[in-house]
């Protein structure tokens, strides 16, 4: 063979999928029942847990029993509502031997801010194993100590942005994925990924999207631009305030923080963001665009 011949590229079994491509189907006795289901996406570092805490509040203001899972080793999803970092699924797990029948509900669920129920699966030990297990053997506990039985909003706050089936496991669980991004190019970036993580999703699950919240931005003209050009939606918009800063080191969501007018407004986004995605939203189908496509898309002036 010439030294400069490509490598023979092996046939795929299945051509149907996509080269690397592997789709594990859920134990159906896993299935969430009874409650709405909704996991949080977003670049890292973008504001989901912020997002997913003052959402969870904004959805027990309604009168709804929440749950927010976190789904991050950092544990740290739910301390805006138990002003604590809570033990992990896997750290008490670990410390049980992997017993399950050892785990007693109050080892691992803690009641926040407002009555909202929070859990944080954590992860395993870094460059080892995968969250798609720590998202399982979450919701296998749930379901054991029928803690879902007595919840009508289940949230799964995920780590970063969708790069493999661990992180999208949270996917095989819900009724609509919500994407948080902002007004510029990385965020948008990640947010064109992650819809393709989606839909690739919901070829074998009855995950959709929801739409996405524009989230510390003074403007929305670029989120606009793109879901406009791709058949997205942006629901809500969250601005860059200060106030949401200092909720996170006083370890507070935004429906703690006083009563100033723009502290008002933005408990007011989240009430109206919980009242949209309880009532109900339309399935959303947008086309993603490719990498290079969405690189010349957004070149900003």
């Amino acid at each position: 063979m010439p030294l400069d011949a490509p490598p023979t590229i092996p046939r795929r079994k299945n051509p149907g999928k996509p080269d690397g491509s592997v789709q594990v189907h859920m134990d159906p006795s896993m299935k969430i029942e009874g409650a709405k289901v909704f996991s949080v996406y977003g670049k890292g570092g973008i504001g989901k847990s912020t997002t997913s805490s003052n959402l969870s509040v904004a959805f027990s203001k309604m009168g709804k029993r929440v749950l927010q899972i976190g789904c991050d080793p950092k544990h740290d999803s739910t301390f805006t509502l138990t002003k604590c970092l809570m033990p992990t699924v896997i750290d008490v797990l670990a410390q049980n031997d992997f017993h399950t029948e050892e785990v007693r509900p109050e080892d691992f669920v803690y009641e926040g801010y407002n009555g909202v129920m929070c859990v944080e699966a954590g992860g395993p030990p870094a460059g080892t194993g995968c969250g798609g297990y720590v998202v399982g053997q979450t919701v296998k506990l749930l379901k054991e100590h029928h803690l879902l039985e007595d919840t009508d909003v289940v949230i799964f706050d995920v780590l970063g942005d969708v790069v493999c089936g661990g992180f999208a496991a949270p996917l095989q669980h819900a009724d609509r994925a919500v994407i948080v991004t902002a007004n510029d190019f990385d965020s948008i970036y990640a947010m064109n990924r992650i819809i393709a993580a989606v839909g690739a999703k919901a070829k074998n699950y009855p995950v959709r999207l929801a739409g996405c919240v524009a989230n510390r931005s003074a403007k929305t003209d670029e989120v606009d631009r793109y879901c406009d050009s791709v058949g997205f939606k942006r629901m809500a918009h969250l601005p860059d305030l200060d106030a949401i800063r200092r909720s996170r080191l006083k370890k507070a969501t935004l429906f703690e923080m006083g009563d100033e007018p723009e502290i008002v407004a933005v408990q007011q986004e989240y009430l109206k963001l919980a009242k949209t995605l309880w009532d109900g939203t339309d399935p959303l189908v947008p086309e993603p665009m490719a990498d290079r496509d969405i690189f010349e898309f957004l070149g900003f002036d």
